[in-house]
């Protein structure tokens, strides 16, 4: 695989110059990059080829007072050029590392039912499956 898996911080806003379709659900708004990006405990992984971005991986860790430190993965996404070669596996498997040297000693995500990629995915990474109901609130 060509492609480099990068770590992302505060101060590298310069890099997402070059998005390829389909990586992240919205256009990336500067601003709301830049307080992602500087917001302890939120962690990005970028998959690079060439210059362009063709995947990301997002998380965050939490830390809580009577549980184990966790690690929340929230988006994971790969153009659609270039599925079905191994970035976002890679992307997870690097996100579960960075999150073990933060002090994560587990991992949670979750995914629609009907995403079989996803779905797929996930299943590969050996997880014990729970079922959920998830609510959102809007207008907070």
């Amino acid at each position: 695989m060509s492609v480099e898996i990068q770590r992302i911080a505060a101060g590298d806003d310069a890099v997402f110059g070059r998005i390829a379709l389909d990586v992240f659900d919205e256009p990336v708004d500067a601003a709301r990059l830049r307080a992602y990006l500087a917001e302890p405990g939120h962690l990005m992984l970028l998959a690079i080829d060439h210059g362009t971005i063709v995947g990301q991986c997002a998380a965050v860790v939490h830390r809580h007072p009577d549980k184990e430190t966790e690690l929340y993965v929230d988006e994971v996404g790969t153009a659609s050029t270039h599925l079905r070669q191994g970035i976002a596996r890679a992307m997870m498997e690097a996100m579960f590392a960075w999150g073990r040297e933060l002090g994560c000693t587990e991992a949670w995500l979750g995914t629609e039912l009907d995403n079989e990629a996803a779905n797929g995915l996930y299943r590969g990474l050996k997880p014990i499956e729970a079922e959920a109901i998830q609510y959102y609130l809007f207008g907070l």
